[in-house]
């Protein structure tokens, strides 16, 4: 007589309250903000204050956190070539995508031509508008290339977390894990101390995520009180316009990368939906980094991986922000009747290959990096800006959303290139039969 086992079946599991739901939450809160806009705009506007706070609670926290993940990553993966073979990876990853990206940028200018009848005298637009920066657009420029890689070496490891200069504290995390690395034993309780550290940074930000919705009502309903739809609509093409070549290059480009790599986009982007909307409200992809760092994890990415690949791509890898970069420069260049030469063209797609990565952590970043890239082609006058500093926020928007995006995406398509991705479980997760809490740690 044999025995028979039966399994009992999984329990199902018990899903929090609607209401109780970060995503809910902040649709609430972006719909309210709309409504207060319209309704009561003066009232609005001084509500900027809830968005201002929340966006320095994260960028308070944004750096010693970049710093954390990526020691942890280096020290921790234990074989250095590993590391550097996942470095070289990525960059080579980050410049074909940055190049595809400004490509897309300059196809859909010229095939749309947004700028085409808006006959801009530069003379007459507003030189004062643009001025706090000018001085930001200038050093950013400054000697070339060579200014740009020696600005990447701190003055000090304590400045560059004090100004929150990304780029900075992950030259210097990559130096300290390096050494971790290569001290061996004798430096375990450093990394030890590190790791502890990240898990306490990592419930800081859980802590400070769950007033996102506060965040978002105060960035919404300052931009609809402030700006209105009508004073918008001369621009509402390029606003349009940037919005679908984002879509474009997430659905169709990047959905062909992760296909590659054995994964749906669109689940993908339904698994992420909740740091999606934050972001697409704050117009700020910081607000979710740890966050999205412990998705990508869980959905079965190694932690190596997302330690070394999320935080460098954070200023190595700017799809959207690359799409707008050429998007605007051909943009101002229409409006203001200005021809534009073959040369120009490569002029303006080489230097915004190198001017793209400083973009992370300049303050005003989208307008400083316009300005340091027109300010690189003559031809085109750089007082045009002023036409993209009214819809600015409704760009930056999606320019975050496209950026962080393409960072998931580049995460887990170079773990899948090193064989450090669970296809298994990352199915499993992006269809729902795992879920996934990071706001508890």
């Amino acid at each position: 007589m044999t025995a028979t086992t039966t399994l009992a079946a999984p329990a199902p599991v018990a899903r929090a309250p609607l209401y109780k739901s970060l995503f809910v939450q902040v649709l609430a809160a972006l719909l309210l903000g709309i409504i207060l806009g319209v309704a009561t705009p003066d009232f609005a506007v001084s509500l900027k204050i809830l968005s201002d706070a929340f966006l320095k609670l994260i960028t308070m926290i944004v750096a010693p956190i970049v710093f954390c993940v990526v020691v942890h990553g280096i020290a921790g993966a234990g074989d250095l070539k590993k590391v550097g073979r996942v470095g070289v990876k990525a960059l080579v990853y980050f410049e074909g995508m940055t190049t595809v990206a400004l490509v897309v940028g300059l196809i859909l200018a010229f095939a749309f031509a947004p700028g085409h009848g808006m006959n801009i005298d530069p003379a007459t637009l507003d030189a004062k508008a643009m001025s706090s920066y000018a001085d930001n657009a200038s050093k950013l420029k400054g000697g070339g290339v060579g200014s740009f890689l020696l600005n990447i070496i701190p003055t000090t490891s304590f400045d560059a977390l004090a100004r929150n200069d990304v780029l900075q504290v992950l030259f210097f995390a990559i130096i300290f894990g390096v050494s971790l690395a290569l001290v061996g034993d004798k430096a375990k309780q450093v990394a030890s101390l590190i790791d502890q550290a990240s898990i306490v940074l990592f419930r800081a930000m859980g802590l400070i995520v769950r007033v996102a919705p506060l965040g978002v009502l105060g960035a919404v309903a300052y931009t609809v009180g402030r700006y209105g739809v009508g004073s918008l609509k001369q621009l509402i093409s390029l606003v349009v316009l940037f919005y679908a070549s984002v879509a474009i290059f997430v659905l169709i480009i990047l959905g062909s990368v992760m296909r590659l790599a054995g994964l749906n986009i669109l689940k993908f982007l339904g698994y992420l939906r909740e740091e999606l909307t934050i972001v697409l409200a704050t117009a700020s992809s910081d607000a979710v980094l740890p966050q999205i760092m412990r998705k990508l994890e869980r959905m079965g990415v190694r932690e190596e991986v997302v330690g070394l690949v999320i935080p460098t791509g954070y200023s190595f890898n700017l799809d959207a922000f690359s799409i707008y970069l050429t998007l605007a420069v051909v943009f101002i260049a229409q409006a203001t009747n200005t021809p534009l030469s073959f040369g120009d063209l490569l002029l303006v797609l080489g230097v915004s290959l190198i001017t793209s990565k400083g973009a992370h952590g300049v303050p005003g970043s989208a307008i400083v990096i316009l300005a340091a890239t027109l300010n690189a082609v003559p031809s085109i006058p750089a007082i045009g800006l002023v036409l993209v500093l009214s819809v600015d926020w409704f760009i930056g928007m999606a320019r975050a959303l496209g950026n962080l995006i393409g960072n998931c995406v580049a995460t887990v398509v170079i773990a899948a290139w090193e064989k450090d991705l669970d296809l298994g479980t990352a199915k499993k997760v992006l269809d729902g039969e795992v879920l996934v809490d990071v706001t508890s740690g």
